[in-house]
């Protein structure tokens, strides 16, 4: 029974140990060369070229490195801004939200950002410099526009920019003419003369604050306008390869902080009076109902023909941004004028005050504007915009 225990011991070491394990120690066995690993052996690649310099990490491109280069300079006569038509230098903010950070990025634009605009003089220059840029930008615009267009040449280029000759065109949205839609503008100028720009939403209220604008920053000149769309010509003498420098911005700021729209009572109210307008207010029949991305220019002729036998009018803004008719019922305030009562329940309910009178200017829907210069010669200077009062060119 012993001798069967250790013979199956000394199988079982036998057969584990591997096969190799004892050929050499007793019997000397070295393999021949032909069994040997034909591979040729590869020098260590590394270790020859360890005196050469490592190469650098890749790094991606990137718009806020400014190493070694000079800032951007602009010789545009004018503060830069966000939106141009949304924002006012005149209505001064309570507050920022966010520290002084430049939208053009660090150290790209020579001027310094003040946290609402990057100003092209010191703001404490006062009025001389600011007459002084608008000057200048009247020159510009002179020279680049040159000989006023023949009714021919302006019907001519109406026709090249129409939805059925060209799909080329800008939009202009709720952030009305921001500073990276002038670039826009040029780019659009060097394959065209003219461009279409369709304008919706909140800026179009004050249709000709977009126009003034458009002009006045883009150097331009609007030869068609129909509701919101608006046809932009850049001008004789208008040169592509000497177009203005203009610094793109990176991101968009955040808007500073305002004074309060809605006040917690109205001026000349009691704080009964103020609540029991704003019930009155919400009960009233809703003037109309804006579309979301609509065209408002018709909606302060209609408030003011309203004004003449309502004191309370009430406009439903069901479906737009909470943002978007606040800033409709800011417009509103100035150009009525009226008195805001509430945004509540998505609707801006206005009030005509005690003591309203209408204004002389007409409670007609402004819907286009005629430019011809049928009593004009072409070298003259062109003579301001004769608006058609006419209901039905709505339609």
């Amino acid at each position: 029974m012993l001798v069967f225990l250790l013979r199956r011991r000394c199988f079982s070491t036998t057969t584990t140990t591997p096969a190799f394990s004892n050929l050499y120690t007793k019997y000397s066995f070295t393999p021949p060369k032909s069994l040997d690993d034909q591979k040729p052996k590869t020098p260590n690649i590394r270790s020859q070229h360890s005196d050469r310099k490592k190469k650098p990490l890749y790094r991606p491109p990137s718009s806020l490195d400014r190493s070694g280069q000079n800032p951007i300079k602009s010789d545009l006569p004018f503060d830069f801004r966000f939106s141009y038509t949304e924002s006012s230098p005149a209505v001064r903010p309570i507050g920022l939200r966010e520290p002084k950070y430049s939208p053009f990025g660090p150290e790209r634009v020579d001027r310094a950002w003040t946290g609402v605009c990057a100003p092209a003089v010191d703001p404490m220059a006062g009025k001389e410099e600011a007459e002084k840029l608008e000057a200048k930008r009247n020159k510009i615009r002179n020279m680049v526009q040159g000989q006023d267009l023949t009714n021919a040449e302006r019907l001519a280029l109406v026709q090249s920019c129409g939805k059925h000759k060209t799909k080329r065109q800008i939009n202009l949205g709720r952030d009305g003419l921001t500073h990276n839609m002038l670039n826009d503008i040029h780019n659009n100028w060097k394959q065209a003369e003219a461009v279409r720009i369709k304008c919706m939403g909140v800026p179009t209220v004050d249709m000709k604050n977009v126009c003034t604008q458009l002009e006045d920053k883009a150097f331009g000149k609007i030869i068609h306008r129909h509701g919101g769309s608006l046809i932009l010509y850049r001008g004789r003498n208008y040169n592509p390869k000497k177009r203005p420098v203009i610094p793109l911005m990176l991101w968009k700021p955040q808007e500073p902080v305002y004074p309060k729209l809605i006040k917690t009572t109205i001026e000349g109210l009691s704080i009964e009076e103020t609540k029991e307008m704003r019930k009155k207010g919400l009960a009233v029949p809703a003037l109309t109902k804006l579309a979301k991305n609509g065209y408002y220019g018709g909606l302060v002729p209609m408030i003011r023909d309203a004004f003449l036998v309502e004191e309370l009018v009430r406009i439903d803004c069901r479906g737009l941004e909470r943002k978007d008719y606040k800033k409709l019922g800011a417009k509103l305030r100035d150009l009525v004028p009226c008195i805001l009562v509430t945004f509540e329940k998505e609707q801006i309910v206005i009030w005509r005050g005690k003591d309203y009178k209408p204004k002389e200017d007409g409670c007609f829907l402004v819907d286009r504007e005629s430019f011809d210069q049928s009593g004009t010669n072409p070298g003259h200077e062109s003579q301001p915009f004769q608006i058609e009062l006419n209901s039905d060119d709505e339609k």
